[in-house]
């Protein structure tokens, strides 16, 4: 399994507005292929995505179509590009 986590620092808004989208979001990374888990997470100092996939393609294909999504439907939302990491999970629950 792989993970990616986006995070969108200072931009604690972006949480409610794709949370208010959340079947949108459901979709678009629900149907990226291998895809196993997504989370989002609103924190004090901004906003944080997380996916989870079978494989490194699986977050690979998560990362462009969130960044194509975003570009597309919400582009005033997100000014500056996440600090994106990804890697192997070595160890879940």
């Amino acid at each position: 399994m792989n993970a990616t986590l986006r995070w969108y620092g200072g931009n604690t808004e972006l949480a409610d507005q794709l949370a208010a989208r959340g079947d949108e979001i459901r979709k678009l990374i629900g149907d990226v292929p291998g895809v196993r888990a997504y989370f989002l997470v609103r924190t004090e100092g901004g906003t944080v995505s997380v996916t989870v996939a079978d494989d490194e393609a699986g977050v690979e294909e998560s990362n462009k179509v969130a960044a194509s999504w975003l570009q597309a439907n919400m582009p005033e939302a997100v000014t500056t590009p996440p600090q994106t990491s990804m890697g192997e999970v070595v160890l879940s629950l």
